[in-house]
């Protein structure tokens, strides 16, 4: 790289700490993708929407990616230019089960709609100074799907990731069309997100990201969903009533995907201009859903918990030592850990209510999603809780967010959910302000 090169990559750090994250955050991440090879690092999947309305966005986030050393691949869709070219052609659209049946004359305008929006991507990304190389063929071998239904329609059988070694070899960024091909030399038109999802299936990457105008999944409030842990909330969100038919079926293909990835790969959806904050701060900036961890319980007292991992877990996440007898003095009412010992909320009951005394969150589980999963299992077990936080603890953002309500204290913030009578939350504030310290001095 030369001495320009490397001055830009410079700034464009600079600028991204400065308005997305902390240097730690990004210290943390650029450690975790530069240990990964190369092509194990992410495949970006990009609908045919984002090509036509955000294209730009889509070009500046790709651009920091390859300034940084990082190659994503790229498999992309052209949905609604292939509508608005049938259209004008004449040919009406027709779908059975969701899918785009395709004649011989739909399949001429399906390769040159595909070949065409991957070479203005390409065009775009070399203006901006990104190495990129096109494939529109080659990597998909396909099979019909059903010609009597469907038509020319194609289901993945293999991929061959011959050209997308040779784009990394010379540091390119893969732009992949969604194109199948019978071995009998066929194209096929194929959905992009299957496309997607075979890829994904055959080099096993550490990120999956599904770039999308909403910028994540929604909850029943139009609000978006931070992070999914489907060990916890895979059957909770399958059946809950808000959820619709597509974002059931589409939870349902991610867990299917990861089940078929290394346990720390992860998919991430998000908007183009989202992506290096999704990337690159604990906080994130869309949905994130990993496979997760189960999240054990325990009531009542320490049996079953292994006290040193706990410990460990404890002072680790606050950096601090604390006093030698906090297993023996401190008598636990409900205990919740992550399988691995990397999240956990210990809850006393004081004044009638939970109290939650730690919750601890390793660093490099931070962004995984792994404490809010814990959270969320603690939370629906226990519909009335109270704690306390220091005024510059930087998780305060996520409690506001989580509690009816906050009263400041001379040392502490009270923070409660689910008591609504003024006497009990008068009792919890005299409690947490005299509640002794647990901590070595």
């Amino acid at each position: 790289m030369n001495i320009q090169a490397n001055k830009q990559t410079r700034q464009t750090i600079v600028k991204l700490l400065t308005n997305i994250g902390s240097a730690k955050e990004i210290d943390q991440y650029l450690k975790r993708y530069a240990e990964l090879d190369t092509k194990r690092f992410a495949v970006v999947k990009v609908g045919g929407a984002i090509l036509r309305d955000d294209m730009q966005a889509l070009v500046d986030s790709l651009a920091f990616l390859q300034q940084v050393g990082l190659t994503p691949i790229v498999v992309h869709g052209a949905g609604p230019q292939l509508d608005e070219e049938l259209s004008a052609a004449g040919i009406e659209k027709q779908t059975v089960d969701g899918l785009r049946v395709t004649g011989d004359a739909a399949l001429a305008i399906v390769r040159k709609v595909m070949q065409g929006e991957n070479l203005r991507l390409v065009s775009e990304l070399h203006k901006a100074g990104v190495h990129a190389t096109s494939i529109t063929s080659g990597v998909f071998e396909a099979r019909f799907l059903d010609r009597e239904k469907y038509g020319l329609v194609g289901k993945v059988t293999q991929v061959d990731t011959h050209g997308i070694d040779t784009a990394i070899g010379i540091g390119a960024i893969p732009v992949i069309a969604s194109l199948g091909i019978t071995p009998g030399g066929q194209y096929l038109n194929v959905n992009a997100d299957w496309a997607a999802n075979e890829l994904v299936k055959t080099l096993q990457p550490y990120k999956i990201v599904f770039l999308t105008g909403t910028g994540g999944l929604l909850d029943q409030n139009g609000k978006l969903i931070d992070s999914i842990n489907l060990s916890t909330e895979y059957d909770e969100l399958q059946h809950a009533p808000w959820i619709n038919g597509g974002m059931r079926v589409k939870i349902g293909q991610i867990k299917e995907l990861l089940d078929a990835l290394p346990q720390a790969s992860s998919v991430s959806i998000t908007k183009p201009s989202e992506l290096a904050k999704e990337l690159f701060t604990h906080k994130g900036s869309g949905t994130l859903v990993k496979r997760g961890e189960k999240v054990l319980r325990f009531a009542d007292s320490w049996d079953g918990i292994d006290l040193e991992r706990m410990k460990t877990l404890v002072e680790s996440s606050f950096g601090r030592k604390l006093v030698p007898d906090y297993f023996e003095k401190t008598r636990p009412f409900r205990v919740y850990v992550s399988e691995t010992y990397r999240a956990a909320m210990i809850l006393t009951h004081e004044e009638g209510f939970a109290y939650l005394d730690k919750f601890a969150v390793l660093d490099e589980a931070q962004g995984e999603g792994l404490g809010r999963a814990v959270w969320h299992v603690a939370r629906e077990e226990n519909p009335q809780m109270f704690w306390r936080s220091r005024h510059n603890n930087q998780v305060n953002i996520f409690y506001y967010s989580e509690s009816d309500g906050c009263y400041k204290q001379e040392k502490w913030k009270l923070f409660w959910f689910g008591i609504r009578d003024f006497n009990d939350i008068a009792r919890c504030a005299q409690h947490t302000a005299t509640r002794p310290a647990s901590w070595v001095e």
